[in-house]
């Protein structure tokens, strides 16, 4: 089981399952919501997260492409996102874990779109756009 939560705390969630594919996105979109050069995300089954406090907390943000971030309205912590064309798959933040992880991210995706200003230094491998997984 994975815990995790927000900065301040108001928010807190549970996994009771595996972690799927975790990729660094450098998507524009990730980028802006991360105020980073990419955001470190991972596939979670929609049946094994649970919140577990705050639920009350969360706002969500939706894009005409049916794309939709969740996240705490108190301090803004992305926790996850999920797609209309992927029912069933939400997409974790994994900064917001409490939890170790074993997993290791596998790629970098959108790397045609990352930050002119960050260079990927690791041998992993680059991906012009998504990799659905």
């Amino acid at each position: 089981m994975y815990k995790g939560s927000c900065l301040c705390g108001s928010v807190k969630y549970e996994i009771k399952g595996e972690l799927g594919a975790a990729v660094y996105c450098h998507c524009v979109r990730c980028r802006k919501a991360s105020g980073s050069a990419f955001a470190a995300n991972a596939t979670v089954a929609e049946d094994s997260f649970k919140i577990v406090q705050g639920a009350e907390s969360l706002k969500m943000f939706s894009t005409a492409e049916g794309v939709h971030r969740i996240f705490c309205s108190a301090c803004g912590s992305p926790i996850i996102s999920k797609r209309d064309s992927f029912p069933g798959v939400f997409r974790l933040r994994l900064g917001t874990l409490d939890t170790p992880i074993t997993e290791r991210l596998e790629a970098h995706i959108f790397v045609s779109s990352k930050a002119d200003w960050y260079e990927i230094h690791d041998s992993l491998p680059q991906y012009t756009e998504r990799v659905d997984n």
